[in-house]
């Protein structure tokens, strides 16, 4: 892509946004005005694992003079560590990337189903319960299990419910497949999209993936690191600007934004321009929808 065409968007730029095609409690068109009425003109649509909302998403950027990024937020872990890759501008009908996404979506209802037979044993909840607070076909996840537990007053709200009931330590918890971030991040990259490690350093450094591991991610084409936002910790994004220095990586910003499902507003954390450029220019697979 040219320079030419890699410019013809305008800041502020947010790139991690979420729908109820996924976790997030607005339609893709409604998460689109929500950024532009907080001052974003350049954003992303990043659900889990799907790209379904991206027509609606973008139609409404169109419409708002917005530019539109093609985003997803694919699951993965290593070892013990969920691992977040957002991927932007791969083609979105590559054969194996939605081979993958299909058996992550597949085995998170499965894993919900689960989880919910496990706190039906203590409280009153059943599984029409969370397919009421579920679009249809949307990537089904525990802030649906939440949601359904604010429904049915068990809880005030999503944040008491990951708190509580859903923490790991109460019991009711059930691990689900994802690929390790090397796949993610190859799966992507053959796609022609541009792979970023999404809020790579949240707490702890046991939290974080090793430095000789992300290095290997690097190298297997690892674009950047969502650095700014809320939830790292400031010693980890003084470690990632180095790395991102020492391989002239991108570096993004972003707002995690997810509805009411999530204090995150849109524009909280934003991608420079000069980030969103070489995003632009280094993605194959799909284009940016310009105004």
């Amino acid at each position: 892509m040219s320079a030419d065409q890699s410019h013809r968007f305008a800041g502020p730029a947010d790139l991690h946004m979420h729908s109820n095609h996924s976790d997030g409690t607005e339609a893709p068109a409604e998460v689109m005005r929500q950024a532009h009425a907080y001052g974003i003109r350049t954003a992303a649509l990043t659900d889990h694992d799907r790209t379904t909302g991206w027509d609606e998403a973008a139609a409404a950027a169109g419409e708002l003079d917005m530019t539109f990024i093609p985003g997803m937020e694919l699951s993965a872990k290593h070892e013990w560590r969920s691992v977040h890759v957002l991927g932007y501008l791969f083609d979105p009908d590559d054969a194996a990337l939605r081979v993958e996404t299909d058996r992550i979506r597949g085995d998170r209802i499965g894993r919900a189903e689960r989880i919910v037979r496990n706190i039906a044993r203590d409280y009153d909840l059943h599984w029409d319960d969370v397919l009421a607070q579920t679009m249809l076909d949307a990537t089904v996840g525990r802030p649906h299990i939440a949601d359904a537990l604010v429904a049915r007053g068990i809880v005030r709200d999503r944040t008491e419910a990951f708190d509580g009931i859903l923490h790991p330590r109460e019991g009711y918890y059930e691990p689900h497949y994802a690929p390790d971030p090397l796949t993610a991040v190859r799966l992507i990259t053959r796609a022609g999209g541009v792979a970023v490690i999404a809020h790579p350093v949240t707490s702890g450094r046991d939290r974080m993936m090793p430095v000789p591991f992300i290095e290997q991610l690097i190298a297997a084409g690892l674009g950047g690191f969502e650095i700014d936002h809320r939830e790292n910790t400031e010693a980890g994004k003084r470690m990632l600007r180095e790395l991102a220095v020492k391989h002239d990586l991108i570096v993004t910003g972003s707002s995690d934004y997810h509805g009411s499902g999530k204090p995150n507003r849109p524009g909280e954390n934003t991608t420079t321009e000069e980030m969103v450029a070489r995003l632009i220019d280094r993605a194959t697979g799909t284009s940016p929808r310009y105004a």
